[in-house]
């Protein structure tokens, strides 16, 4: 009696998850603005790979000290939400955005970056991408 041989079996890597943040608000929508940092914090507390994307008047949150112009009751504080980001994950304006807002790399924080429309959806295209937009 011959028995087939045991091949092995095809595993599946699982891949590794990765947020792409989008937050279009700026200090005229505190609870949306907040709620994107606050998502994008937490998921680099929970080592997914995160960037986060300043676009229309949140573009402004990549230059220093405009974060802490936000201020929202009873939620975790901007400039704070945005350190935790900077630390492991990547933060990007919107070139558009910043173009009309006369904002250049050289007025930036330290680890926010400018660029455009194919790098995001480079980001938002890859495997295992989530993106959400506030």
């Amino acid at each position: 009696m011959t028995t087939e041989p045991t091949l092995p079996q095809p595993t599946t890597v699982p891949t590794q998850r990765s947020l792409v943040v989008k937050t279009t608000s700026g200090l005229e929508r505190p609870e949306a603005t907040n709620q994107a940092f606050t998502v994008a914090a937490a998921a680099v507390a929970a080592g997914v790979e995160v960037s986060v994307w300043l676009t229309g008047e949140s573009a402004w949150f990549g230059l220093p000290g405009r974060a802490s112009e936000l201020e929202l009751e009873h939620a975790a504080a901007l400039p704070d939400l945005l350190a935790v980001i900077l630390e492991a994950g990547t933060v990007t304006v919107c070139t558009q955005c910043a173009v009309r807002r006369g904002i250049t790399e050289a007025d930036l924080l330290p680890g926010v970056r400018i660029a455009g429309a194919a790098v995001f959806v480079e980001e938002t295209l890859r495997p295992g991408a989530q993106a959400l937009v506030y």
